[in-house]
């Protein structure tokens, strides 16, 4: 036998019909609604008729028990304010569009249904088999997905409630959430999913299909009634505008929004960063309620890319462990440029070049040409090989979106060159001169130590002496990373993500590039594009403020 399964009609009767008339053309002997009549649409009362005309059995949803109680909620099991907010606002609207008969109706529903269907025992319930409304997350730990499977123990069980749809089997049991046909799966796509099951014989398959509907009247009824914009927008788009913060971070990461908008002047806002500014979001004007993580203060529009990591200097607290023994690791200049186009079309607003040090690499000029045609592009060096064949072609790009960053960690010899090595000071002197003159005046950072503090007063009135202006100066924190033994923790759980490439694949930051001395901030292998690297940061983001309650700072290493 074949059945069709739908969840959450959500006061869509333009795709409930759908479903209805696509299940039978399929040759769907019966079909089944697995609840939340209501819950996002306009449309109550239009439902009726759909599901008696069509003989759709149906299982009570919270949303149609509430309904039919005349609770003053959805029970929709909610945690945060904001999504509560959107929940009630909505619950309001389609209590005051229900009749008191369909109402009625929804209190006369089953709140699950089971039987044998050719020798397969098929267990129906709306949010799982523990309760009415848990959200069975396709990314639940496997214990938990045991455990809702061994509460049933049948062979097949059907749900919905999350919205988004799934299957797989647990311990020999057939999983399938449906999806809902009320709205899109946050997927990108005007289609809503149902399930089409095929049982016989004890066997059960399922397909999760998509559903085409008149998506334009849906969003055009719910406009006219008065409906936020921004729930006429999912319908168009496929994205979720609302109900964000009940999502784990796997399934929140694959939508185009992230974080309530609401949430980024105080929960989301860090403390001042490293140079003395708050890295504030780039918000569009819109009156959207939601952003993406990338490209709020969060998660940084700049990518970073390592073209080696050998150096000249073996400097004593190098966090990613860069010295002259260093396996150089370094992006050939295919792949650099490829980077560069992809992160182009990735989004990205900046690229930080580093190393190593990445006056090493022997195509650098080049690279660094081709990176500042395309984007603003801010190159790290210890400004002690800038000249001769390696350096070639540098001054030629002083007109292009090009900024030399350099450290100095001391106003004398002494100090500096006891972190960096003997004569380092000298060089990287001479170098910042240099640039200076070539028409490229550095940015240059200092890394604060126990040893150095008393001279940063010093350094900042060197570097004005030579012309540079005081916000070309900034001071950084030391980090425990890599070869140093001290300095300020860094992690997933307490910084904020930004982007980084290197030989060995996608880090987390870039003081955790090095796969060997940071394997926790190693996020996947060579050749993951950006764009799966930027969900990869959005889904470990939101682990790590889920797992502990608090909110990463900024921690840069560069202006």
């Amino acid at each position: 036998m074949r059945i069709a399964v739908c969840g959450g009609p959500y006061g869509n009767p333009y795709a409930l019909q759908a479903f209805a008339d696509e299940a039978r053309a399929r040759g769907c002997e019966r079909l089944f609604c697995l609840g939340d009549l209501g819950g996002f649409g306009a449309e109550m009362d239009p439902l009726w008729p759909i599901l008696a005309d069509n003989g759709i059995e149906c299982v009570a949803g919270n949303y149609d028990v509430a309904l039919a109680r005349g609770d003053e909620d959805c029970g929709c099991g909610y945690q945060d304010p904001t999504d509560n907010a959107y929940a009630q606002l909505i619950y309001d609207h389609t209590r005051a569009a229900t009749s008191p008969g369909f109402a009625a109706w929804m209190g006369t529903l089953p709140t699950e249904h089971r039987e044998e269907v050719e020798k397969v025992d098929v267990h129906m319930v709306h949010g799982s088999t523990l309760a009415l409304n848990d959200f069975w997350w396709e990314s639940l730990p496997h214990e938990q997905h045991q455990q809702r499977v061994a509460a049933s123990g049948a062979d097949v069980v059907l749900c919905t409630h999350s919205g988004l749809p799934w299957q797989q089997r647990v311990d020999g049991t057939l999983v399938v959430n449906v999806g809902v046909i009320g709205k899109p799966a946050n997927d990108g796509r005007r289609e809503v999913w149902y399930a089409v099951l095929d049982l016989e014989q004890g066997r059960a398959e399922a397909e999760l299909v998509p559903l085409t509907y008149d998506w334009q009247a849906q969003a055009a009824s719910m406009r006219a009634s008065g409906l936020p914009e921004c729930l006429a927008e999912t319908i168009e788009t496929g994205w979720w505008t609302t109900c964000l913060e009940i999502l784990p971070p796997r399934e929140r990461s694959r939508g185009r929004y992230h974080l309530y908008r609401s949430t980024l002047p105080t929960g989301f806002q860090p403390a001042d960063d490293a140079w003395g500014e708050a890295p504030h979001a780039e918000l569009p004007d819109s009156n959207r309620p939601v952003v993406p993580l990338f490209g709020s203060a969060y998660f940084p529009t700049r990518l970073w890319l390592y073209t080696n990591f050998h150096c000249n200097l073996a400097c004593d607290y190098c966090a990613v462990a860069s010295s002259p023994r260093a396996v150089p690791r370094a992006l050939v200049a295919e792949d650099f440029r490829a980077l560069v186009e992809e992160a182009v079309a990735a989004g990205f607003a900046a690229l930080y070049v580093t190393g190593g040090e990445p006056f090493l690499h022997p195509d650098i000029v080049a690279l660094l040409d081709h990176a500042s045609a395309q984007l603003p592009t801010v190159v790290m060096t210890n400004a002690m090989l800038l000249r001769g064949r390696r350096a070639d072609g540098l001054a030629d790009l002083a007109d292009r979106k090009l900024t030399v960053q350099t450290s100095l960690d001391g106003a004398t010899a002494a100090v500096h060159d006891a972190h960096r090595g003997a004569g380092s000071w000298k060089r990287t002197m001479d170098g910042i001169r240099h640039l200076i003159d070539v028409g490229l005046p550095p940015r240059v950072a200092l890394t604060e130590t126990q040893d150095n503090s008393h001279e940063i007063p010093a350094v900042a009135e060197l570097l004005s002496e030579l012309g540079l202006p005081s916000d070309h100066f900034a001071v950084r924190p030391l980090l425990r990373r890599g070869f140093s033994e001290a300095g300020a923790e860094i992690g997933e759980g307490s910084s904020i993500p930004e982007l980084t490439v290197t030989a060995d694949g996608l880090h987390w930051h870039p003081a955790g590039a090095d796969a060997t001395t940071s394997p926790d901030m190693h996020l996947a292998g060579p050749g993951t594009s950006l764009e799966r690297g930027k969900q990869l940061v959005t889904e470990r983001f939101f682990a790590a403020r889920l797992a502990d309650g608090t909110l990463p700072h900024p921690v840069h290493c560069a202006m």
